[in-house]
């Protein structure tokens, strides 16, 4: 495809993406606009906060790669994520790329051998875009062994591209159907604390919910057991019990259940807002 035809895929691309800012169909139309002038692998669309778990607002991801890719992630390795680091450290670019934000030490890290490793990942570009609210938006944009990584060229490519995707995505999350979906308001680390220390308390034994505050910051099984001074098997047993107890199958349905337990924060009084959540409803 010549330069010519390639601009005029993404003028018609990105204006397509634009008409659906604010909508459920915006990250898709941007995806597809990304996809248009590089191939990449696996896009996903996370939403950063520093203290609550991250939640993936979109994905173009195979079933089979689903938890190597999202539930493995949240299970404790996304606070030793490179991109994660630099999403909460105060960004000073709009695009990085794996090899070069980690000096290419990336293989030797404990992040890599535990979690990236497996996902059949060989490079990574993300596009990083600060909020005003304090949260982080980044797309990932992955290359799988059989597509190699990012050419030169293709990076080059990508880095040009940084300023118009992030500003649209900063434009989306102002709208005010994603701010209240998604994002949390200022001002309210108090109230997430308290989350942390009651959400559960009422359905689960004093043990289970050291392990289950502990997995809601991120902790790994490894690093938990380390903290609680216990064995491995046993927080591994207890995190089955816990996903039992709360009928949950995955750590995505448990981050999903903690962010909407938070709603009912002040009705919970002091209390487990999951009790008031998952209290029936009456007519």
């Amino acid at each position: 495809m010549s330069d010519i035809q390639q601009l005029s895929q993404w003028n018609k691309d990105i204006s397509l993406a634009i008409a659906e800012l604010g909508t459920d169909r915006f990250f898709p139309k941007l995806v597809k606009a990304i996809k248009g002038q590089v191939a990449i692998d696996y896009p996903q669309i996370w939403l950063y906060h520093r203290d609550l778990p991250p939640k993936v607002l979109y994905h173009e991801i195979p079933d089979h790669a689903l938890r190597s890719q999202v539930d493995l992630y949240l299970e404790g390795p996304y606070r030793e994520d490179p991109f994660y680091q630099a999403s909460m450290n105060q960004p000073r670019s709009r695009i990085y790329r794996l090899s070069r934000l980690t000096s290419d030490s990336a293989q030797q890290s404990q992040y890599y051998t535990d979690y990236y490793a497996d996902t059949g990942t060989v490079d990574e570009a993300v596009y990083l875009s600060k909020l005003r609210s304090g949260n982080v938006i980044n797309i990932s944009m992955m290359r799988l062994r059989q597509h190699g990584e990012f050419s030169e060229a293709e990076y080059e490519k990508l880095y040009l591209l940084a300023d118009p995707i992030v500003e649209l995505i900063k434009s989306h999350s102002e709208h005010d159907d994603f701010a209240v979906t998604h994002l949390i308001k200022p001002g309210i680390e108090q109230q997430i604390e308290q989350a942390f220390n009651t959400f559960g308390e009422s359905m689960l034994s004093p043990r289970e919910k050291g392990v289950l505050e502990l997995m809601l910051r991120g902790y790994s099984t490894d690093a938990s057991a380390d903290r609680l001074g216990i064995a491995v098997e046993t927080v591994r047993r207890h995190r089955k019990s816990i996903y039992r107890k709360l009928d949950v199958s995955s750590q995505t349905d448990l981050f999903s259940l903690f962010l909407n337990a938070m709603s009912c924060l002040g009705e919970a009084a002091g209390g487990d807002p999951l009790s008031v959540y998952m209290a029936p409803r009456q007519a």
